[in-house]
């Protein structure tokens, strides 16, 4: 305010200046008609208009037309005026002083206008390129009320993310910065302008949704400004984080790859020493020489452990070629009670006397699969269902038509699965806290068959009720 009446200030005196210099020149000094004096003077007043603004040149528009009638106009010397044309030239003149000192402010307030919004565009644009620099989200939201203080010569600046509950500050003024107005801008999703004490508290919007808000005090900015500033903050915060995902992925995937290969690697140095045990305590077993009843109690255990540690490698081995994309599958139209058929007959030995329910109807249309590996999903499934439920119950295996794709199911009357545990089950290595000692197993049967019906473009999941069972499923595409 100081500035602006010292300005204007200045500016009446500059007026009066010019107009007794004019005065003085033309009437002292150059003779001149009273055309060119009154062009001059409003060569001058159109100056002082495009300095100053309307209130110093409507000013010194008066007072020129004075000093041109007392000095000018005869009679001279008088503020008479005997020639009516004088009067019209006098209206005239002042008229065309007035309006064109209008013409001339507004030129400049919209010059001034331009020149503001070419700066906020110039600050905007390298606001833009300080937070698209950086990826590190952490990092990011502690340097964004930096960059806006830089920038934006802010007094202070406030970010607010309800996610963690946490304020970012920089600035000398940071700490006077209302966080329940932050807060509450956040909620509402409403901006809060306080422009006599340039405060600001925006919301951080991506697209329609909130996600933060900003506060901002000590620095003139327009509503379109700080919209600008909240759409940038929200594009560099959901690009950070979209980096950081993307290379946490990348590392999880190359700790995959890393895990296949050490399994792969261990699986092949575990099966030669295995071959050797498992060929030498057969050659025990079979010679003509008669062993001792514990003696060949002990080879018998030594030998099913060897068929069960072959197992066990043979299914970490498979699961590193299905993990590292070595599996080559034969896809062709199947027919879902012949797959159903085969897994059950490979089984009969195992199931014995126990009841399968098959529950196919006429209709069904066929799949698209590689025989063998869809047979073997189905086979885990079965075998799965028959360890871990009574023997006296039945197994329902049983599909239906979902969309564009069959599902088949494997449903068993067993204890059931915890909500924690349907979420873990087809991770490696896991098995049932309640089962894992009670039921000789490798926790590898279910990763391997989710791994091979991802591959077939399925999907494969779990429901369960804790004392009613548990529902196996997967599906697969359907044949054209």
């Amino acid at each position: 305010m100081q500035r602006f009446l010292g300005g204007r200030a200045v500016g009446l005196f500059v007026a009066l200046a010019a107009v007794a210099a004019i005065t003085f020149l033309y009437s002292k000094i150059a003779h001149v008609n009273q055309t060119t004096v009154a062009l001059t003077l409003l060569l001058a007043i159109l100056a002082v208009s495009a300095v100053w603004g309307m209130v110093v040149s409507a000013f010194m528009s008066v007072v020129a037309v004075f000093a041109f009638n007392y000095f000018f106009l005869p009679p001279v010397g008088t503020l008479t005026i005997i020639d009516p044309q004088n009067w019209i030239a006098l209206l005239a003149f002042l008229l065309t002083a007035i309006l064109g000192s209008q013409l001339s402010a507004r030129i400049r307030k919209e010059a001034d206008e331009a020149h503001h919004r070419q700066h906020e565009v110039e600050r905007l644009y390298k606001l833009s390129r300080v937070l698209l620099g950086e990826g590190n989200v952490i990092q990011l939201m502690n340097a964004i009320p930096n960059y806006i203080v830089e920038n934006f010569e802010a007094g202070a600046a406030e970010l607010f993310l309800p996610q963690k509950t946490k304020f970012y500050r920089s600035g000398f003024g940071a700490a006077h910065l209302d966080e329940e107005r932050m807060k509450t801008a956040f909620l509402r999703d409403e901006m809060s302008l306080d422009l006599n004490s340039s405060l600001y508290f925006v919301p951080i919007r991506l697209g329609m949704r909130p996600i933060g808000s900003l506060g901002i005090s000590g620095s003139q900015l327009s509503r379109q400004t700080l919209e600008a500033i909240s759409s940038l903050v929200a594009i560099a915060i959901e690009r950070a984080r979209a980096v950081e995902q993307l290379g946490q992925a990348e590392a999880e995937r190359q700790g995959e790859r890393l895990k296949s290969a050490l399994l792969d690697s261990i699986t092949h140095d575990f099966r030669t020493p295995l071959t050797s045990i498992k060929a030498g305590v057969t050659s025990l077993l079979v010679q003509d020489n008669p062993l001792s009843p514990h003696n060949r109690e002990v080879l018998q255990i030594v030998d099913e452990e060897c068929d069960r540690l072959n197992h066990l490698v043979e299914e970490a081995s498979e699961m590193a070629r299905l993990e590292a994309g070595e599996v080559t599958l034969r896809t062709e139209a199947l027919s879902v009670a012949d797959i159903i058929q085969s897994a059950v007959e490979e089984l009969s030995k195992v199931l014995g006397r126990r009841v399968v329910e098959k529950r196919i109807p006429g209709n069904l249309p066929k799949v698209l699969g590689d025989f063998s590996r869809t047979r073997e999903v189905l086979v885990k499934l079965i075998d799965n269902a028959h360890q871990y439920s009574p023997k006296e119950q039945s197994i329902v295996i049983s599909a239906e038509r979902t969309g564009d794709a069959v599902m088949i199911s494997v449903a068993d009357r067993g204890k059931g699965i915890d909500d924690f545990e349907q979420a873990m089950i087809f991770e490696k290595f896991y098995r049932g806290k309640d089962q894992r000692y009670l039921v000789r197993g490798s926790g590898m049967g279910l990763p391997i068959a989710k791994a091979i019906v991802g591959a077939q473009r399925g999907t494969i999941s779990v429901t369960s009720q804790l004392g009613h069972g548990s529902v196996f499923s997967f599906t697969l595409p359907k044949a054209d």
